[in-house]
């Protein structure tokens, strides 16, 4: 017995799911590479948008290869005082999609009130130790160290969901 023909109905996208989706971004946060690009960091950022690079960058070619995934701001460390990234701003404020950044290597020479000030983000490196804290309805973030191993703690960076309404952040561990 041959069963007849039937025709499946067309999958229809919900209009308002499709615009959320289409307004959602995705942001890269590395710091702390110390002359080292991981192939494992690169591949964890391909297809951001944007890139942010929290200090301590140690070689400008790293700066260059992340350039090649998506734009870059980038920040001095204190190993980028002297040296060939010592051209690189000690603080910088991007706005990404409605959202302000705050960069800076250090969070503990925070001079200002965040909330204050209107930023979203507070982006630092320096400890190397992964964090995402929310205070005053400000995400203070610290995608950890992806250059050596130093210690006992991971290598890492962070992915940032960002929407009209809310930043989303994410550790991403890498071997």
């Amino acid at each position: 017995m041959t069963r007849p023909f039937r025709q499946e109905r067309p999958h229809i996208a919900d209009p308002n799911r499709t615009t959320v989706l289409a307004k959602m971004r995705m942001i890269g946060v590395i710091s702390d590479t110390h002359g080292l690009l991981r192939p494992e960091a690169i591949a964890a950022l391909r297809g951001v948008e944007h890139i942010l690079h929290a200090g301590d960058v140690g070689d400008p070619r790293i700066l260059d290869t992340l350039r090649e995934l998506a734009p870059v701001t980038a920040i001095s460390g204190n190993i980028d005082v002297d040296g060939p990234c010592s051209y690189l701003p000690a603080t910088e404020v991007v706005t990404l999609h409605g959202h302000t950044f705050y960069m800076l290597h250090d969070r503990h020479a925070l001079d200002l009130d965040p909330a204050a000030a209107g930023f979203s983000a507070i982006i630092s490196g320096h400890s190397h130790r992964p964090l995402i804290e929310w205070r005053k309805g400000v995400l203070y973030l610290n995608p950890g160290s992806a250059g050596p191993r130093r210690f006992s703690l991971p290598i890492s960076l962070a992915l940032v969901t960002i929407d009209e309404d809310s930043l989303q952040p994410q550790l991403v561990n890498l071997p």
